[in-house]
Protein backbone atom coordinates (compact mmCIF):
# COMPACT_ATOMS: atom_id res chain seq x y z
CA UNK A 1 0.00 0.00 0.00
CA UNK A 2 1.40 3.57 -1.05
CA UNK A 3 2.14 5.81 2.37
CA UNK A 4 0.40 9.28 1.27
CA UNK A 5 3.56 12.08 0.58
CA UNK A 6 1.94 14.29 3.39
CA UNK A 7 2.74 11.52 5.83
CA UNK A 8 6.24 10.67 4.24
CA UNK A 9 6.96 14.35 4.47
CA UNK A 10 5.66 15.19 8.08
CA UNK A 11 7.94 12.10 9.01
CA UNK A 12 11.05 13.08 7.18
CA UNK A 13 11.01 16.97 8.08
CA UNK A 14 11.17 18.60 11.85
CA UNK A 15 8.66 21.61 12.26
CA UNK A 16 10.94 23.22 14.21
CA UNK A 17 13.75 23.11 11.75
CA UNK A 18 11.32 24.11 9.09
CA UNK A 19 9.81 27.00 11.30
CA UNK A 20 13.83 28.01 12.30
CA UNK A 21 14.12 28.64 8.64
CA UNK A 22 12.30 31.35 8.29
CA UNK A 23 12.48 32.71 11.45
CA UNK A 24 14.45 32.99 14.89
CA UNK A 25 12.89 30.36 17.42
CA UNK A 26 14.17 29.99 20.64
CA UNK A 27 13.34 26.96 23.17
CA UNK A 28 11.36 27.52 26.21
CA UNK A 29 10.65 24.53 28.00
CA UNK A 30 9.73 21.76 25.67
CA UNK A 31 8.69 23.72 23.18
CA UNK A 32 10.28 27.10 20.96
CA UNK A 33 9.38 31.00 20.80
CA UNK A 34 9.61 33.63 18.54
CA UNK A 35 8.03 36.67 17.26
CA UNK A 36 5.00 36.18 15.17
CA UNK A 37 5.85 36.45 11.20
CA UNK A 38 2.14 37.42 10.60
CA UNK A 39 1.64 40.33 12.87
CA UNK A 40 3.46 43.06 13.97
CA UNK A 41 4.63 42.08 18.08
CA UNK A 42 7.12 43.17 20.52
CA UNK A 43 7.03 40.23 22.75
CA UNK A 44 7.08 36.28 21.35
CA UNK A 45 3.80 34.74 21.25
CA UNK A 46 4.15 32.56 18.42
CA UNK A 47 5.42 29.23 20.05
CA UNK A 48 6.40 25.71 17.93
CA UNK A 49 5.89 22.17 19.12
CA UNK A 50 8.60 19.48 18.64
CA UNK A 51 6.11 16.49 20.10
CA UNK A 52 3.05 17.47 18.19
CA UNK A 53 4.35 18.99 15.34
CA UNK A 54 2.07 22.43 15.40
CA UNK A 55 2.91 25.83 15.96
CA UNK A 56 0.31 28.73 17.36
CA UNK A 57 0.31 32.12 17.72
CA UNK A 58 -1.25 33.38 20.86
CA UNK A 59 -1.54 37.21 19.40
CA UNK A 60 -3.25 36.67 16.09
CA UNK A 61 -4.69 33.31 16.48
CA UNK A 62 -3.38 32.05 13.97
CA UNK A 63 -1.74 28.08 14.28
CA UNK A 64 -1.38 24.68 12.37
CA UNK A 65 0.63 22.36 10.99
CA UNK A 66 3.90 22.14 8.77
CA UNK A 67 2.11 22.78 5.71
CA UNK A 68 -0.32 25.34 7.22
CA UNK A 69 3.49 27.44 8.21
CA UNK A 70 4.64 27.21 4.98
CA UNK A 71 1.33 28.32 2.75
CA UNK A 72 1.13 31.32 4.83
CA UNK A 73 4.02 32.59 5.08
CA UNK A 74 4.76 31.65 1.25
CA UNK A 75 1.46 33.18 0.48
CA UNK A 76 0.86 29.93 -1.81
CA UNK A 77 -2.04 26.80 -2.30
CA UNK A 78 -1.80 23.46 -0.43
CA UNK A 79 -0.15 22.13 -4.04
CA UNK A 80 2.71 24.67 -4.29
CA UNK A 81 3.16 23.91 0.22
CA UNK A 82 3.50 20.07 -0.66
CA UNK A 83 5.95 20.92 -3.43
CA UNK A 84 7.94 22.94 -1.44
CA UNK A 85 7.94 20.70 1.56
CA UNK A 86 9.10 17.20 -0.64
CA UNK A 87 11.72 19.35 -1.72
CA UNK A 88 13.24 19.99 1.48
CA UNK A 89 12.31 16.10 2.74
CA UNK A 90 13.78 14.69 -0.57
CA UNK A 91 10.40 12.90 -1.00
CA UNK A 92 9.90 12.31 -4.92
CA UNK A 93 6.02 13.22 -5.73
CA UNK A 94 4.94 10.63 -8.12
CA UNK A 95 1.70 10.45 -10.39
CA UNK A 96 0.37 8.25 -7.57
CA UNK A 97 -3.31 9.25 -8.99
CA UNK A 98 -5.46 11.85 -11.26
CA UNK A 99 -6.77 13.41 -7.63
CA UNK A 100 -3.02 14.10 -6.78
CA UNK A 101 -1.84 15.91 -10.12
CA UNK A 102 -4.60 17.92 -10.27
CA UNK A 103 -3.55 19.00 -7.08
CA UNK A 104 -0.02 19.64 -8.01
CA UNK A 105 -0.04 20.62 -11.40
CA UNK A 106 -1.35 24.23 -10.24
CA UNK A 107 -0.61 27.34 -13.09
CA UNK A 108 1.86 28.38 -10.33
CA UNK A 109 3.62 25.28 -10.64
CA UNK A 110 4.24 25.22 -14.50
CA UNK A 111 5.33 28.91 -14.09
CA UNK A 112 8.07 27.18 -11.54
CA UNK A 113 8.75 24.70 -14.20
CA UNK A 114 9.38 27.00 -17.02
CA UNK A 115 11.71 28.63 -14.45
CA UNK A 116 13.77 25.83 -14.03
CA UNK A 117 14.05 24.89 -17.67
CA UNK A 118 14.99 28.27 -18.39
CA UNK A 119 17.49 28.58 -16.29
CA UNK A 120 18.66 25.04 -16.96
CA UNK A 121 18.84 25.95 -20.88
CA UNK A 122 20.56 29.44 -20.00
CA UNK A 123 23.46 27.69 -18.19
CA UNK A 124 24.00 24.96 -21.13
CA UNK A 125 24.29 28.11 -23.53
CA UNK A 126 26.80 29.49 -21.04
CA UNK A 127 29.10 25.85 -21.10
CA UNK A 128 28.20 25.20 -24.81
CA UNK A 129 27.97 28.16 -27.24
CA UNK A 130 30.94 30.32 -29.02
CA UNK A 131 29.31 33.37 -27.65
CA UNK A 132 28.01 31.43 -24.29
CA UNK A 133 31.80 30.71 -23.68
CA UNK A 134 33.18 34.13 -24.33
CA UNK A 135 30.69 35.54 -21.82
CA UNK A 136 31.86 33.07 -19.26
CA UNK A 137 35.60 34.43 -19.66
CA UNK A 138 34.14 37.85 -19.17
CA UNK A 139 32.38 36.44 -15.88
CA UNK A 140 35.81 35.04 -14.58
CA UNK A 141 37.89 38.43 -15.99
CA UNK A 142 35.24 40.15 -13.29
CA UNK A 143 36.52 37.48 -10.34
CA UNK A 144 33.40 35.66 -10.37
CA UNK A 145 35.10 32.03 -10.21
CA UNK A 146 33.68 28.78 -11.50
CA UNK A 147 32.69 27.38 -7.76
CA UNK A 148 30.35 31.07 -8.06
CA UNK A 149 29.09 30.44 -11.62
CA UNK A 150 27.84 26.88 -10.59
CA UNK A 151 26.56 28.24 -7.16
CA UNK A 152 24.86 31.09 -8.60
CA UNK A 153 23.36 29.29 -11.69
CA UNK A 154 24.63 32.06 -14.61
CA UNK A 155 24.08 31.48 -17.64
CA UNK A 156 23.89 32.77 -21.22
CA UNK A 157 20.54 33.94 -23.24
CA UNK A 158 21.39 33.57 -26.99
CA UNK A 159 21.03 36.49 -29.24
CA UNK A 160 18.27 34.87 -31.62
CA UNK A 161 14.89 35.73 -31.59
CA UNK A 162 12.55 32.61 -30.28
CA UNK A 163 16.39 30.12 -28.69
CA UNK A 164 14.55 30.00 -25.56
CA UNK A 165 10.82 30.32 -26.45
CA UNK A 166 11.48 27.49 -29.34
CA UNK A 167 12.83 24.95 -26.53
CA UNK A 168 10.00 25.62 -24.53
CA UNK A 169 7.57 24.88 -26.47
CA UNK A 170 9.30 22.09 -27.68
CA UNK A 171 8.69 20.59 -23.64
CA UNK A 172 5.01 20.82 -24.29
CA UNK A 173 4.19 24.70 -23.03
CA UNK A 174 2.66 27.56 -24.83
CA UNK A 175 3.87 30.80 -25.47
CA UNK A 176 1.05 32.22 -23.38
CA UNK A 177 2.75 30.45 -20.13
CA UNK A 178 5.97 31.30 -21.29
CA UNK A 179 4.80 35.50 -21.41
CA UNK A 180 2.97 34.83 -17.68
CA UNK A 181 7.08 33.73 -16.58
CA UNK A 182 8.33 37.10 -17.73
CA UNK A 183 10.39 35.54 -20.31
CA UNK A 184 8.84 36.84 -24.04
CA UNK A 185 7.76 39.75 -24.98
CA UNK A 186 4.97 39.96 -27.21
CA UNK A 187 5.59 42.00 -30.27
CA UNK A 188 2.80 44.96 -30.91
CA UNK A 189 2.93 44.85 -34.71
CA UNK A 190 2.87 41.52 -35.15
CA UNK A 191 1.23 40.12 -32.31
CA UNK A 192 4.09 37.17 -32.37
CA UNK A 193 6.11 35.76 -29.19
CA UNK A 194 10.52 36.80 -29.00
CA UNK A 195 12.57 36.17 -26.10
CA UNK A 196 13.22 38.88 -23.73
CA UNK A 197 16.69 38.22 -23.05
CA UNK A 198 18.86 38.06 -26.15
CA UNK A 199 22.82 38.60 -26.19
CA UNK A 200 22.50 38.53 -22.49
CA UNK A 201 24.68 37.10 -19.43
CA UNK A 202 21.68 35.36 -17.05
CA UNK A 203 21.49 35.73 -13.37
CA UNK A 204 18.43 33.70 -11.69
CA UNK A 205 16.54 35.18 -9.25
CA UNK A 206 15.74 32.49 -6.53
CA UNK A 207 13.04 32.55 -3.86
CA UNK A 208 13.85 31.53 -0.12
CA UNK A 209 13.74 27.74 -1.17
CA UNK A 210 16.15 28.40 -3.99
CA UNK A 211 13.57 27.73 -6.61
CA UNK A 212 14.20 29.71 -10.01
CA UNK A 213 11.43 32.66 -9.70
CA UNK A 214 12.59 34.97 -12.60
CA UNK A 215 15.73 36.29 -13.98
CA UNK A 216 17.94 39.58 -14.55
CA UNK A 217 19.84 39.91 -17.89
CA UNK A 218 23.43 41.91 -18.56
CA UNK A 219 24.54 42.91 -22.14
CA UNK A 220 26.68 41.02 -23.32
CA UNK A 221 28.41 40.22 -26.92
CA UNK A 222 25.98 42.44 -29.47
CA UNK A 223 28.61 43.49 -31.05
CA UNK A 224 28.10 47.48 -30.36
CA UNK A 225 30.78 49.07 -28.04
CA UNK A 226 29.82 47.07 -24.83
CA UNK A 227 31.74 49.69 -22.18
CA UNK A 228 28.70 52.16 -23.23
CA UNK A 229 25.85 50.44 -23.33
CA UNK A 230 26.29 48.60 -20.42
CA UNK A 231 22.81 47.80 -18.56
CA UNK A 232 20.61 45.31 -17.02
CA UNK A 233 17.12 44.57 -17.33
CA UNK A 234 14.83 42.08 -15.37
CA UNK A 235 11.55 40.28 -16.00
CA UNK A 236 8.31 42.23 -15.11
CA UNK A 237 6.26 41.27 -11.99
CA UNK A 238 4.61 37.52 -12.59
CA UNK A 239 2.73 35.13 -10.55
CA UNK A 240 6.11 33.90 -9.07
CA UNK A 241 8.71 37.26 -9.38
CA UNK A 242 7.99 40.82 -7.45
CA UNK A 243 10.61 42.79 -7.10
CA UNK A 244 9.05 44.54 -3.91
CA UNK A 245 9.48 41.27 -2.29
CA UNK A 246 12.39 39.55 -3.59
CA UNK A 247 15.95 39.80 -2.13
CA UNK A 248 18.49 38.45 -4.28
CA UNK A 249 20.57 35.91 -2.46
CA UNK A 250 18.75 35.85 0.34
CA UNK A 251 18.07 32.27 -0.14
CA UNK A 252 21.70 32.11 0.34
CA UNK A 253 22.59 34.06 2.90
CA UNK A 254 19.63 33.56 5.38
CA UNK A 255 21.75 31.25 7.77
CA UNK A 256 24.92 33.63 7.62
CA UNK A 257 22.49 36.53 8.05
CA UNK A 258 21.36 35.04 11.25
CA UNK A 259 24.53 33.61 12.22
CA UNK A 260 26.02 36.96 12.15
CA UNK A 261 23.18 38.64 13.42
CA UNK A 262 23.64 41.60 10.37
CA UNK A 263 22.90 41.70 6.58
CA UNK A 264 24.84 43.73 3.77
CA UNK A 265 22.52 45.39 1.36
CA UNK A 266 24.33 46.02 -1.99
CA UNK A 267 22.35 46.75 -5.42
CA UNK A 268 23.94 44.58 -7.59
CA UNK A 269 23.60 40.54 -8.78
CA UNK A 270 28.02 40.63 -8.98
CA UNK A 271 28.25 43.14 -5.75
CA UNK A 272 26.24 40.02 -3.81
CA UNK A 273 27.79 37.10 -5.65
CA UNK A 274 31.36 38.81 -5.35
CA UNK A 275 30.63 39.73 -1.81
CA UNK A 276 29.63 36.14 -0.89
CA UNK A 277 32.46 34.84 -2.87
CA UNK A 278 35.11 37.16 -0.56
CA UNK A 279 33.70 35.16 2.53
CA UNK A 280 30.70 37.70 3.44
CA UNK A 281 27.73 35.17 2.46
CA UNK A 282 25.40 37.93 4.73
CA UNK A 283 25.06 39.68 1.55
CA UNK A 284 21.87 40.65 -0.22
CA UNK A 285 20.58 42.71 -2.92
CA UNK A 286 17.60 44.74 -4.21
CA UNK A 287 16.36 43.47 -7.20
CA UNK A 288 16.16 46.93 -9.30
CA UNK A 289 14.12 48.71 -6.91
CA UNK A 290 14.84 50.51 -3.80
CA UNK A 291 13.85 49.06 0.13
CA UNK A 292 10.39 48.60 0.41
CA UNK A 293 8.20 47.44 3.81
CA UNK A 294 7.97 44.19 2.20
CA UNK A 295 11.67 43.77 1.70
CA UNK A 296 12.23 44.66 5.56
CA UNK A 297 9.44 42.91 7.44
CA UNK A 298 11.35 39.59 5.30
CA UNK A 299 15.19 41.26 6.44
CA UNK A 300 13.38 41.42 10.30
CA UNK A 301 13.29 37.47 10.47
CA UNK A 302 16.52 37.09 10.61
CA UNK A 303 18.86 39.80 11.88
CA UNK A 304 17.55 43.77 12.59
CA UNK A 305 21.05 45.03 11.99
CA UNK A 306 21.36 46.56 8.32
CA UNK A 307 24.87 47.45 6.22
CA UNK A 308 24.07 49.29 3.69
CA UNK A 309 26.36 49.75 0.66
CA UNK A 310 24.37 52.27 -1.69
CA UNK A 311 25.23 55.20 -3.84
CA UNK A 312 23.37 57.76 -1.60
CA UNK A 313 22.23 61.05 -2.76
CA UNK A 314 21.73 62.49 1.12
CA UNK A 315 19.94 66.19 -0.45
CA UNK A 316 17.43 64.41 -2.43
CA UNK A 317 13.91 62.72 -1.89
CA UNK A 318 15.29 59.44 -3.24
CA UNK A 319 13.72 56.34 -3.17
CA UNK A 320 17.03 54.94 -1.37
CA UNK A 321 16.54 57.61 1.36
CA UNK A 322 12.77 56.35 1.87
CA UNK A 323 13.80 53.19 2.63
CA UNK A 324 16.56 53.82 4.90
CA UNK A 325 13.80 55.91 7.01
CA UNK A 326 11.27 53.10 6.68
CA UNK A 327 13.88 50.53 8.55
CA UNK A 328 14.74 53.19 10.91
CA UNK A 329 11.04 53.92 12.10
CA UNK A 330 10.50 49.59 12.30
CA UNK A 331 13.97 49.52 14.71
CA UNK A 332 16.64 48.57 12.48
CA UNK A 333 20.23 49.46 13.62
CA UNK A 334 21.70 51.25 10.21
CA UNK A 335 25.05 51.63 9.27
CA UNK A 336 26.45 53.35 5.98
CA UNK A 337 29.57 51.82 4.12
CA UNK A 338 31.19 55.27 2.48
CA UNK A 339 31.93 54.11 -1.38
CA UNK A 340 35.53 54.89 -1.53
CA UNK A 341 34.77 56.92 -5.01
CA UNK A 342 31.42 58.06 -7.95
CA UNK A 343 30.41 54.91 -9.75
CA UNK A 344 32.20 52.45 -7.55
CA UNK A 345 30.41 49.32 -6.12
CA UNK A 346 31.26 46.48 -3.80
CA UNK A 347 31.80 43.99 -7.21
CA UNK A 348 34.92 46.76 -8.13
CA UNK A 349 36.26 47.37 -4.74
CA UNK A 350 36.54 43.61 -4.20
CA UNK A 351 37.93 43.19 -7.38
CA UNK A 352 40.83 44.96 -6.80
CA UNK A 353 42.09 44.07 -3.27
CA UNK A 354 39.20 41.65 -0.92
CA UNK A 355 40.62 43.55 2.16
CA UNK A 356 39.64 46.72 1.41
CA UNK A 357 36.14 45.85 1.49
CA UNK A 358 36.10 43.86 5.10
CA UNK A 359 37.61 47.29 6.17
CA UNK A 360 35.18 48.93 4.33
CA UNK A 361 32.47 46.74 6.35
CA UNK A 362 34.52 47.26 9.59
CA UNK A 363 34.28 50.77 9.10
CA UNK A 364 30.94 51.44 8.30
CA UNK A 365 29.53 54.62 10.02
CA UNK A 366 25.91 54.44 12.07
CA UNK A 367 23.12 56.14 10.10
CA UNK A 368 23.35 59.23 11.99
CA UNK A 369 27.27 59.50 11.74
CA UNK A 370 26.64 59.30 7.71
CA UNK A 371 23.89 61.61 7.61
CA UNK A 372 26.38 64.02 10.02
CA UNK A 373 29.63 64.07 8.16
CA UNK A 374 27.60 64.21 4.34
CA UNK A 375 25.89 67.21 5.66
CA UNK A 376 28.33 68.79 6.79
CA UNK A 377 30.76 68.10 4.24
CA UNK A 378 28.18 69.68 2.17
CA UNK A 379 27.17 72.81 3.37
CA UNK A 380 29.08 75.19 5.64
CA UNK A 381 28.03 75.06 9.25
CA UNK A 382 29.14 78.20 10.08
CA UNK A 383 26.90 80.59 8.43
CA UNK A 384 22.89 80.90 8.29
CA UNK A 385 21.77 79.60 5.15
CA UNK A 386 24.42 76.04 5.45
CA UNK A 387 22.96 75.56 8.69
CA UNK A 388 19.32 75.63 7.73
CA UNK A 389 20.25 73.20 4.64
CA UNK A 390 22.09 70.97 7.28
CA UNK A 391 19.04 70.74 9.59
CA UNK A 392 17.12 69.94 6.68
CA UNK A 393 18.98 67.01 5.80
CA UNK A 394 19.58 65.89 9.61
CA UNK A 395 16.23 66.74 11.69
CA UNK A 396 13.88 64.43 9.44
CA UNK A 397 16.93 61.55 10.69
CA UNK A 398 16.20 62.50 13.92
CA UNK A 399 12.49 62.70 14.09
CA UNK A 400 12.52 58.71 13.19
CA UNK A 401 14.71 57.80 16.36
CA UNK A 402 12.47 56.24 18.49
CA UNK A 403 14.66 56.21 21.66
CA UNK A 404 14.41 59.74 23.11
CA UNK A 405 17.75 58.98 25.12
CA UNK A 406 19.39 58.65 21.99
CA UNK A 407 17.99 61.27 19.98
CA UNK A 408 18.89 63.79 22.79
CA UNK A 409 22.30 62.82 21.99
CA UNK A 410 22.35 63.44 18.43
CA UNK A 411 20.26 66.77 19.12
CA UNK A 412 23.31 67.82 21.22
CA UNK A 413 25.49 66.66 18.56
CA UNK A 414 23.65 68.94 16.05
CA UNK A 415 23.24 72.02 18.36
CA UNK A 416 27.06 71.76 19.20
CA UNK A 417 28.26 71.54 15.67
CA UNK A 418 25.86 74.15 14.12
CA UNK A 419 26.64 76.69 17.54
CA UNK A 420 22.75 76.86 18.31
CA UNK A 421 20.82 76.39 21.13
CA UNK A 422 19.71 72.96 22.02
CA UNK A 423 16.15 74.79 22.20
CA UNK A 424 16.51 76.29 19.07
CA UNK A 425 17.24 72.66 17.28
CA UNK A 426 13.98 71.30 19.81
CA UNK A 427 11.74 74.04 18.34
CA UNK A 428 12.83 72.92 14.51
CA UNK A 429 12.10 69.17 15.37
CA UNK A 430 8.98 69.76 16.32
CA UNK A 431 8.23 71.13 12.93
CA UNK A 432 10.01 68.61 11.00
CA UNK A 433 8.27 65.67 9.26
CA UNK A 434 9.96 62.57 9.19
CA UNK A 435 10.91 62.50 5.71
CA UNK A 436 8.17 60.60 3.21
CA UNK A 437 8.48 57.51 5.11
CA UNK A 438 5.54 57.60 7.20
CA UNK A 439 3.58 58.04 3.29
CA UNK A 440 5.43 55.19 2.06
CA UNK A 441 4.69 52.99 4.90
CA UNK A 442 0.89 53.59 4.52
CA UNK A 443 0.77 53.22 0.91
CA UNK A 444 2.98 50.10 0.57
CA UNK A 445 3.67 48.53 4.03
CA UNK A 446 0.83 48.26 6.62
CA UNK A 447 -1.00 45.39 4.68
CA UNK A 448 2.08 43.39 5.61
CA UNK A 449 2.38 44.05 9.15
CA UNK A 450 -1.30 44.15 11.03
CA UNK A 451 -1.42 45.45 14.27
CA UNK A 452 -2.40 43.02 17.33
CA UNK A 453 -6.08 42.03 16.50
CA UNK A 454 -8.66 44.87 17.86
CA UNK A 455 -11.88 43.07 16.42
CA UNK A 456 -14.09 41.93 19.36
CA UNK A 457 -14.51 38.24 17.94
CA UNK A 458 -10.90 38.11 17.87
CA UNK A 459 -10.09 39.10 21.15
CA UNK A 460 -13.11 36.99 22.18
CA UNK A 461 -11.06 33.79 20.73
CA UNK A 462 -7.71 34.81 22.68
CA UNK A 463 -9.86 35.71 26.16
CA UNK A 464 -11.28 31.90 26.17
CA UNK A 465 -7.93 30.32 24.54
CA UNK A 466 -5.92 31.91 27.98
CA UNK A 467 -8.73 30.98 30.11
CA UNK A 468 -9.12 27.49 28.79
CA UNK A 469 -5.15 26.69 28.70
CA UNK A 470 -5.01 28.08 32.52
CA UNK A 471 -7.13 25.61 33.38
CA UNK A 472 -5.46 22.66 31.52
CA UNK A 473 -2.25 23.81 33.31
CA UNK A 474 -4.00 23.70 36.85
CA UNK A 475 -6.93 22.07 36.82
CA UNK A 476 -8.44 23.51 40.01
CA UNK A 477 -9.23 26.76 38.38
CA UNK A 478 -12.22 24.90 36.74
CA UNK A 479 -14.06 25.64 39.56
CA UNK A 480 -13.67 28.98 38.66
CA UNK A 481 -16.29 28.50 35.76
CA UNK A 482 -19.97 28.54 37.54
CA UNK A 483 -22.51 28.00 35.46
CA UNK A 484 -23.84 31.44 35.05
CA UNK A 485 -20.57 32.00 33.20
CA UNK A 486 -20.79 29.48 30.31
CA UNK A 487 -22.69 31.47 28.02
CA UNK A 488 -19.94 33.86 28.10
CA UNK A 489 -18.23 31.71 25.76
CA UNK A 490 -18.12 30.79 22.24
CA UNK A 491 -19.91 27.17 21.42
CA UNK A 492 -16.82 25.33 21.07
CA UNK A 493 -15.62 26.41 24.01
CA UNK A 494 -18.41 25.81 26.31
CA UNK A 495 -18.38 22.30 24.28
CA UNK A 496 -14.92 21.54 26.17
CA UNK A 497 -16.11 23.36 29.09
CA UNK A 498 -19.02 21.14 29.64
CA UNK A 499 -17.41 17.77 28.69
CA UNK A 500 -14.52 18.13 31.36
CA UNK A 501 -16.71 18.95 33.98
CA UNK A 502 -19.14 16.12 32.69
CA UNK A 503 -16.34 13.77 33.50
CA UNK A 504 -15.60 14.76 37.75
CA UNK A 505 -14.60 11.43 38.35
CA UNK A 506 -11.46 11.80 36.23
CA UNK A 507 -8.81 14.03 37.57
CA UNK A 508 -6.43 13.90 34.51
CA UNK A 509 -7.43 16.83 31.92
CA UNK A 510 -4.56 14.89 29.77
CA UNK A 511 -7.08 11.77 29.53
CA UNK A 512 -10.25 13.84 29.18
CA UNK A 513 -8.42 15.61 26.27
CA UNK A 514 -7.30 12.64 24.66
CA UNK A 515 -10.57 10.67 24.81
CA UNK A 516 -12.19 14.22 23.02
CA UNK A 517 -9.53 14.24 20.55
CA UNK A 518 -10.27 10.54 19.61
CA UNK A 519 -13.76 11.72 18.80
CA UNK A 520 -13.07 15.40 17.72
CA UNK A 521 -13.33 16.90 14.04
CA UNK A 522 -10.55 18.39 12.63
CA UNK A 523 -11.21 21.60 13.50
CA UNK A 524 -11.82 20.87 17.20
CA UNK A 525 -8.36 18.59 17.18
CA UNK A 526 -6.34 21.65 16.01
CA UNK A 527 -8.35 23.98 18.88
CA UNK A 528 -7.28 21.06 21.14
CA UNK A 529 -3.84 20.93 20.03
CA UNK A 530 -3.84 24.74 20.61
CA UNK A 531 -4.69 24.80 23.82
CA UNK A 532 -2.51 22.01 25.13
CA UNK A 533 0.64 23.63 23.75
CA UNK A 534 -0.59 26.56 25.62
CA UNK A 535 -1.13 25.05 28.56
CA UNK A 536 2.45 24.07 28.50
CA UNK A 537 3.97 27.80 28.15
CA UNK A 538 5.05 29.37 31.04
CA UNK A 539 3.18 32.11 32.51
CA UNK A 540 4.09 35.08 34.41
CA UNK A 541 0.79 35.95 36.14
CA UNK A 542 -1.05 34.36 38.84
CA UNK A 543 -3.53 31.76 36.58
CA UNK A 544 -6.30 32.43 39.08
CA UNK A 545 -6.30 35.75 39.22
CA UNK A 546 -5.67 35.76 35.34
CA UNK A 547 -8.93 33.94 35.18
CA UNK A 548 -10.84 35.96 37.11
CA UNK A 549 -9.75 38.89 34.71
CA UNK A 550 -10.13 37.57 31.76
CA UNK A 551 -13.65 36.09 33.02
CA UNK A 552 -14.50 39.87 33.73
CA UNK A 553 -13.69 41.17 29.84
CA UNK A 554 -15.48 38.47 28.47
CA UNK A 555 -18.52 39.39 30.55
CA UNK A 556 -18.18 43.10 29.55
CA UNK A 557 -17.99 42.26 25.97
CA UNK A 558 -21.17 40.13 26.45
CA UNK A 559 -22.62 43.33 28.42
CA UNK A 560 -21.79 45.55 25.44
CA UNK A 561 -23.08 43.42 22.90
CA UNK A 562 -26.61 43.04 24.89
CA UNK A 563 -26.36 46.89 24.93
CA UNK A 564 -25.85 47.59 20.87
CA UNK A 565 -28.61 45.21 20.36
CA UNK A 566 -30.97 47.09 22.60
CA UNK A 567 -29.83 50.58 21.33
CA UNK A 568 -31.21 48.96 17.93
CA UNK A 569 -34.03 47.88 19.05
CA UNK A 570 -35.02 51.25 20.78
CA UNK A 571 -34.75 52.71 17.18
CA UNK A 572 -36.75 50.94 15.90
CA UNK A 573 -39.20 51.17 19.30
CA UNK A 574 -38.85 55.20 19.03
CA UNK A 575 -39.27 55.60 15.11
CA UNK A 576 -42.60 53.16 15.69
CA UNK A 577 -43.59 55.65 18.23
CA UNK A 578 -44.25 52.75 20.91
CA UNK A 579 -43.98 53.82 24.28
CA UNK A 580 -44.10 50.86 26.57
CA UNK A 581 -41.48 49.43 24.11
CA UNK A 582 -39.21 51.91 24.85
CA UNK A 583 -39.64 51.83 28.53
CA UNK A 584 -39.25 48.60 29.28
CA UNK A 585 -36.07 48.60 26.72
CA UNK A 586 -34.51 51.51 28.86
CA UNK A 587 -34.97 49.55 32.20
CA UNK A 588 -33.33 46.25 30.57
CA UNK A 589 -31.16 49.69 29.04
CA UNK A 590 -29.98 51.03 32.69
CA UNK A 591 -29.72 47.24 34.39
CA UNK A 592 -26.81 45.67 32.04
CA UNK A 593 -25.45 49.35 32.19
CA UNK A 594 -24.95 48.57 36.04
CA UNK A 595 -22.63 45.73 35.50
CA UNK A 596 -20.08 47.18 33.58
Amino acid sequence: MLTSPIEDIKNKLDIVEVIGGYIKLKKTGINYRGLCPFHSEKKPSFFVSPTRQIWHCFGCSKGGDIFGFIKEIEGVEFGDALRILAQKAGVELKKQSSKWQAELKTARQRLYDICELSCRFFEKQLEGSSPGKEAKKYLLKRGINEGSIKKWRLGYGPDTWQGLSDFLVGKGYTREEIEKAGLVVKSESSQSFYDRFRGRIIFPVFDLNSQVVGFGGRVFGTGNKEEEIVKYINIPQTLLYDKSRILYGLNNAKVEIRKRNECILVEGYTDVIMSSQAGFENTVAVAGTALTPFHLNILKRYSENLILAFDMDIAGDTATKKGIGLAQERGFGIKVIKMPSQGSDPADIILKNTKDWEKDIKEAQSILEFYFNSAFSSFDGKVPEGKKEIGKIILPVIKRIPNKIEQSHWIQELAKRLAVREEDIFEELKKTKPALADEVSERAGNSLTPKTPKNSEERKQILEEKILSLILKEPENLSLISEDRLPFFSEKSQQFLKEIKGQPEEKDLKTILAKLEKKADKELKNFLSALSLRAEVEYEEDPEEEIQLCLTELKSMEVKNKLKEISEELKIAEENQDKKGIDDLMKKFNKLTREL
